[in-house]
């Protein structure tokens, strides 16, 4: 009686450690696709500031060339500069808090692997 009791015992403590393993597995997978995703959205606004950025300076370089031409030009082609200008300015912000929030990769796996350990030491 006292080994059937035993091999359920060994046969529970598998099934839980299997199951806690497929659960951090399955957390860790989740971590990386986040990351994943963040860093996707973090290359496009990285390629877009920039893009806005050199175009607004292409901009202005064309604005002092044709700053002695008529005065419609020379509006048209400063509020596309500004425009150009400041939303490459908006997007590099946007980059700078983005990679300021950044958490931690795998923060949530470490921290239910933690969670375990203290639970398992006890």
């Amino acid at each position: 009686m006292s080994q059937e009791n035993l091999l359920s015992s060994i046969k529970h403590l598998a099934a839980n450690g299997a199951s806690i393993a497929q659960t951090r597995l399955e957390l860790l997978s989740v971590d990386v696709q986040i990351a994943r995703s963040k860093l996707i959205s973090l290359i496009v606004m990285i390629v877009s500031a920039l893009f806005f950025l050199f175009f607004g300076l292409v901009m202005l370089a064309l604005l002092i060339v044709i700053y002695s031409w008529e005065s419609d030009r020379m509006l048209a082609l400063s509020l596309l500069t500004g425009t150009f200008l400041s939303i490459g300015l908006i997007l590099a912000l946007l980059i700078i808090q983005s990679l300021r929030k950044m958490p931690q990769l795998f923060e949530a796996s470490i921290a239910e692997l933690a969670k375990d350990k203290e639970a398992l030491s006890r």
